[in-house]
C-alpha cells in the first residue's frame, strides 16, 4: 500500500512536471500559430482595437512617465560619473541616449507592458473564460483568436512602440536635468553629442523590441486568460503567472535581439 502511494504521488509529479515542460509551451506556441492565422482573417476588429489601445494606454501611461524619469537620471549620474574619470565628459549625452534608447526604453517599456497591459488583457479573458463566455462564441461560430486576441495583440505592440518614444524622450530630458544640474554638466555639449556614438539604428532596434515586447506579452497574457480555471482564485492564479512568465520571456526576447543587433551593425566610431 505505501509503496503505491508513492508510486501515485511520483506519477502525478512526473505528470506534472511533463505538462509543465512540454504541454504548456506546446500549447503556448500552438496558440502563436493559430493568431497569426487569424491575422489576415476579414473584417479585423477596429472597434475592439481601439478599445483596447485606449484601456492599454490609459493604465500605463502614468507609470511609464513616473518610471522613465528615475531611469534617465539613474544612468546619467551612473554615465557622467564614469566618463569624467576616464576624461571623456563630451561624450556624456551620446553614451546616456544610446543607453536610454536603446535598453532602457525598450526594457521599461516591456515591464509596464507586460505588468500592467498583460495583466489586465489575462484578467479580462480569464473572467470571459469562467463565465463560459468563451465557449459561448465557439458554439456561435465566432472564434475567439480572431474577435479577442489579435485586436489586443495589435493594440498592445501599436501602445508599447508610443511607450517606447514616450519613455525615450523623458529618459532624456531627465538625464540632461540631472547632468547639467547636480554634474556641473554643459548644456550645449550635452545635446552636440548625441551623435558621437549613437545612430539611427539604435533608434530603431529600440522600436523593433518593444513592437516583439507587446505582441509577446499581448500573447502570453491571451493563452493564460483562455486556460484560465478554478473560478476567479484560477483567474488571480493566471494573472500573477502572466506578469512573471512575460517579464522573463520579455529579457530571453531582449538578449536575442541585442545579440543579433551586434552582429548586423557595426558600432558607430568615436
Amino acid at each position: 500500500m505505501a509503496a503505491t502511494g508513492t508510486g501515485g504521488r511520483l506519477r502525478k509529479v512526473v505528470d506534472g512536471a511533463t505538462n509543465l515542460g512540454v504541454k504548456e509551451p506546446g500549447r503556448f506556441f500552438a496558440l502563436c500559430l493559430d493568431t497569426f492565422r487569424a491575422i489576415f482573417r476579414w473584417p479585423f476588429q477596429w472597434k475592439e482595437f481601439l478599445q483596447q489601445a485606449w484601456f492599454i494606454a490609459g493604465n500605463t501611461i502614468l507609470p511609464t512617465a513616473l518610471v522613465s524619469i528615475p531611469f534617465g537620471a539613474v544612468i546619467a549620474l551612473e554615465v557622467g560619473s564614469l566618463i569624467r574619470q576616464l576624461g571623456a565628459q563630451s561624450y556624456t549625452g551620446s553614451v546616456a541616449v544610446l543607453a536610454i534608447v536603446r535598453e532602457a526604453a525598450p526594457i521599461a517599456t516591456a515591464l509596464l507592458i507586460a505588468g500592467a497591459g498583460g495583466s489586465a488583457i489575462c484578467a479580462d479573458l480569464g473572467a470571459r473564460k469562467i463565465r463560459e463566455e468563451i465557449d459561448a462564441m465557439q458554439v456561435l461560430g465566432i472564434d475567439p483568436l480572431h474577435r479577442l486576441v489579435v485586436p489586443r495583440v495589435f493594440a498592445a505592440a501599436f501602445v508599447a512602440v508610443l511607450l517606447n518614444g514616450l519613455v525615450s524622450v523623458v529618459g532624456i530630458a531627465g538625464g540632461y536635468v540631472f547632468n547639467v544640474m547636480l554634474q556641473g554638466g554643459t548644456p550645449g555639449a550635452y545635446i552636440a553629442s548625441f551623435t558621437a556614438i549613437a545612430q539611427i539604428a539604435d533608434l530603431w532596434v529600440g522600436e523593433i523590441k518593444a513592437v516583439l515586447f507587446g505582441i509577446a506579452a499581448a500573447l502570453v497574457a491571451s493563452y493564460k486568460g483562455l486556460t484560465a480555471k478554478g473560478g476567479p482564485k484560477g483567474v488571480g492564479d493566471a494573472v500573477n503567472q502572466t506578469v512573471v512568465i512575460a517579464a522573463l520571456l520579455l529579457f530571453v526576447i531582449n538578449f536575442v535581439i541585442t545579440a543579433i543587433y551586434f552582429q548586423l551593425v557595426p558600432p558607430k566610431g568615436m
